[in-house]
C-alpha cells in the first residue's frame, strides 16, 4: 500500500548505514587500495585484526568473496574440506568452492549446525594414501540455516583441535560472529584463537552498506590479497566503505542484543498464532524460522506483504524472519499481528501428487 511503513524482516542485509557512518564516509581519507595505499582501509584492517587477535586482515566486498578467498588461500585443488551440510558455503555460493578452488566439500549433517565430533574424527582418520587429503575443516557461527544458532566455544575448539591433529587448518565463517558473541558472552577474540582464519560481515546486523573482513596470519592475508585481485575484489578508493565499516564495528555491536530480544518476542508471537511452528527456546540470536507443513506458505507471505511486513519463504513449508536495526518493537508487534491474520486466513496447501 502506498505510503505504508515497511517492516523488513527478510534479512539483516537490508540494514542501512547510520548518519555517523555517512559522515565518516564523507570525511574519509582515501588512497588506492589496490596499491596498498588507502589509509582508511589499512586502519580498519589493523583495527579488526587487533579486535580478533589475528596478525592481519583484508577488507573484501562480500562475505561470499571472503569465504571463497579463504578457501583458495588455505587449500590446493583436489583437496577435501569438511563442512556441515547446510552451511552457507554449501548452499548459497553457487558451487564456487569447486569452480574457484577445485576442492571437494565433504558434507556432514550436524544438529543445530554443529559438526558432530565423532563424524569429524572418523572422516579425518579415514584419509590415507588412496584418498584425497583433508586440508581444511570449516565451521559457521552463527549457523544461518539452523536458525542463527550459536556454535559453543568448546565445540568449535574440539573440532579445530581434531583438524589440527589431522594436519588440516580450521576456519570459521563468522558472517554473524558478533551475534554469536553477544548472545553467548564469549569475546570474538576467544573464537578466533581456536582457528587459523575467519571472516565476518559488516553489512548484516552491524548496518554498514558493504563489506566483510578476512582475518588470519600475515602470510595468509598476503596470499589472500592476490586472490582477491584475481576475483575482481580490488576496489581502489575503498576507504569510503571502510569508514562506514569502522563505525559499524565500533558502535553497532552491543545493540545486537536488541535484535535478539526482538527475535524472541517475534518467535513467541508466531508460536501463539501457529502452535508448533516454532520453538522460541531455540531462538538464540536474530533469526526466526517457522515451519508450516500443510499450510499455503506462499499465501501467508503474500498476505503479510500486503500488510507491509516482509518475510521470506524458504521452500514450500518454511518462512524466515530476521530481526535487525531497522525494525523496532512496534514493527515486531505489527509482524506478529500480520502473521496471525495470515495464518488464520490461509488455506491448506494442496497435497503433492505422486
Amino acid at each position: 500500500m502506498p505510503g505504508m511503513d515497511i517492516v523488513e524482516l527478510r534479512s539483516d542485509t537490508f540494514t542501512r548505514p547510520t548518519h555517523q557512518m555517512l559522515e565518516a564516509m564523507a570525511d574519509a581519507e582515501l588512497g588506492d587500495d589496490v596499491w596498498g595505499e588507502d589509509p582508511t582501509a589499512i586502519s580498519l584492517q589493523e583495527h579488526c585484526a587487533d579486535i580478533f587477535g589475528k596478525e592481519a586482515g583484508l577488507f573484501v566486498p562480500s562475505g561470499t568473496m571472503g569465504n571463497e578467498t579463504a578457501l583458495k588461500a588455505l587449500t590446493n585443488p583436489g583437496e577435501d574440506v569438511i563442512v556441515e551440510s547446510r552451511s552457507h558455503v554449501v548452499l548459497y555460493e553457487h558451487g564456487a568452492p569447486s569452480v574457484i578452488s577445485g576442492v571437494v566439500l565433504r558434507l556432514i549433517d550436524g544438529p543445530d549446525g554443529r559438526l558432530p565430533i565423532e563424524a569429524v574424527r572418523d572422516m579425518i582418520a579415514s584419509a590415507n594414501e588412496h584418498t584425497s587429503r583433508i586440508s581444511l575443516v570449516w565451521q559457521e557461527n552463527t549457523h544461518n540455516a539452523s536458525g542463527g544458532r550459536v556454535i559453543p566455544l568448546e565445540h568449535l575448539r574440539e573440532v579445530a583441535r581434531l583438524a589440527h591433529a589431522g594436519g588440516a587448518k580450521a576456519f570459521i565463517d563468522g558472517a554473524r560472529i558478533f551475534n554469536a558473541s553477544v548472545a553467548s558472552g564469549v569475546p570474538v577474540r576467544a573464537y578466533a584463537a581456536e582457528v587459523d582464519a575467519l571472516s565476518f560481515c559488516f553489512s548484516k546486523g552491524l548496518g554498514a552498506p558493504v563489506g566483510s573482513m578476512l582475518l588470519g596470519t600475515q602470510e595468509l592475508i598476503d596470499r589472500a590479497r592476490i586472490i582477491r585481485q584475481m576475483l575482481g575484489g580490488g576496489m581502489r578508493q575503498v576507504g569510503l566503505l571502510c569508514a562506514a565499516a569502522r563505525v559499524a564495528v565500533d558502535t553497532m555491536v552491543d545493540r545486537l542484543a536488541d535484535d535478539h530480544e526482538n527475535a524472541r518476542v517475534l518467535a513467541e508471537g508466531f508460536a501463539d498464532a501457529a502452535p508448533g511452528s516454532v520453538d522460541p527456546s531455540t531462538v538464540e540470536t536474530n533469526m526466526v524460522y517457522v515451519d508450516l507443513p500443510g499450510r499455503d506458505v506462499d499465501a501467508i507471505v503474500r498476505s503479510m506483504w500486503d500488510d507491509g511486513v516482509r518475510v521470506a519463504a524458504l521452500g514450500p513449508t518454511r518462512i524466515r524472519a530476521v530481526t535487525n536495526k531497522e525494525v523496532d518493537r512496534a514493527g515486531i508487534e505489527r509482524a506478529v499481528a500480520s502473521f496471525a491474520r495470515a495464518v488464520a486466513g490461509a488455506r491448506e496447501a494442496a497435497p503433492v501428487s505422486t
